[in-house]
Formats: C-alpha cells, structure tokens, sequence
C-alpha cells in the first residue's frame, strides 16, 4: 500500500510518500519521498491555494498513492489563520477525491497517540519514535514533512491493527 500523508497549512503543506508491505509478522516501511508545498506569502489566498492544487496534482500524478492521510484541525491558537488553513484542507481532500483517492483523517492527539503510545507528547517524542519506527538515523529538518510522515505511518498503524481485529 502507498500512503501520501499530508500536513495541511497555507504557508506550508508537508507531504510524505510512504510504502508499506505487510510480512508475517509486522509492517515494514519506507519513506518513498517527502517534502513541502510552500506558498508565496505575498500572494493572495486564492493564488496561493492554487498553488497547493497545482503542487499536490503533480505529486499525486508522480507517485501514485492508494490512499490519503490528512491531519484534521481541532484546535487553533489564532482564530486570523483557522479559515486559511481549512480552505487549504478544502483543496487536499478535493484534489485527492479527483484522483479518486480516499482520504482519512487524524487528529494531532490521535497521530500522537498512534505513534508514541501518549496523545499529548511534544514534537521531539514524535520525531524519535518516527525516526525509530522508520529505522532511520536522520529525519527531514522541516518539521511539516516530518508531521506528514507521523499522520501517513499513523493511517498505516491504525489498518494494520484493523486487519487483527
């Protein structure tokens, strides 16, 4: 199964392209790609949101994912930038449903949960159980791309313990 895992934003989208094969005994993983959509802040929103489309079109044509994994917004900070980032969420999920892509959604405590066994630990916990996870010894510096692997290795996680049930 190829997973694309999205961290949705209006500056920066992170995107992770990951494979997962299935063994007897456990899933295995590989980070295919990962990196970021990153918009002109000069622009206005609708630029800028087509921007996002344009980008994620051509990584979806690329790599071909199965499936979609989006992080849901919950909870915002600054109410200023919650309806730029849901337009931008808006975007994803359309361009991922034109590629008949079905897409989940996470929520950051859910993510944190799935990844780290605790819904509210801090990014650094998330990066060393990524890193862990993925048997790696360096991670992308950005830390949209490095959310964007937690959401894709969570949907993963979340269908591996579906399947034994």
């Amino acid at each position: 199964m190829r997973i694309i895992g999205i961290d949705p934003g209006t500056a920066i989208v992170g995107y992770c392209i990951l494979d997962v094969k299935s063994s007897n005994r456990d899933d295995e993983y590989q980070v295919v790609d990962s990196g970021s959509i990153q918009t002109d802040k000069k622009e206005d929103q609708s630029h800028r949101l087509l921007e996002i489309y344009n980008d994620l079109k051509w990584i979806l044509e690329k790599f071909k994912p199965d499936v979609g994994a989006v992080e849901q917004i919950f909870f915002f900070k600054n109410a200023k930038t919650i309806i730029p980032v849901c337009e931008a969420r808006g975007v994803i999920i359309m361009t991922l449903k034109m590629f008949n892509i079905s897409s989940y959604e996470y929520t950051p405590l859910v993510v944190k949960q799935t990844i780290t066994g605790y819904g509210r630990a801090d990014k650094d916990e998330v990066k060393e159980m990524v890193r862990s996870i993925l048997n790696v010894d360096t991670l992308p510096k950005l830390d949209d791309a490095v959310d964007a692997i937690a959401i894709a290795l969570c949907h993963a996680r979340q269908q591996e313990h579906l399947n034994k049930i």
